[in-house]
């Protein structure tokens, strides 16, 4: 299994509109795509959003991540994606 690590910087007077797109728009196809197992989305601190995407396969996370998929959400920068294989998982 590998994770896709994923760090954005959102404009604050623009969260609600991010958010909205991030429902509507990028959940659906992260959820759709080939190898998808389990994603985490933490709370934004400071305008710093961080994801947890993970997938069977380490081509699979980087086919379904920026910059490989164009997703945006208003106000949104990807600042880096990181991928990893995941080590340990407890359920």
């Amino acid at each position: 299994m590998y994770a896709a690590i994923v760090t954005v910087t959102i404009d604050p007077a623009q969260a609600p509109a991010a958010a909205a797109a991030l429902m509507a728009d990028v959940l659906p196809r992260i959820r759709s795509a080939p190898g998808f197992v389990s994603g985490y989305w933490m709370e934004p601190v400071g305008g710093q959003g961080l994801s947890v995407v993970l997938f069977k396969e380490e081509e699979q996370a980087r086919a379904a991540t920026p910059p490989a998929i164009g997703w945006t959400a208003p106000g949104v920068t990807v600042d880096g994606v990181e991928f990893r294989r995941v080590a340990v998982a407890v359920p």
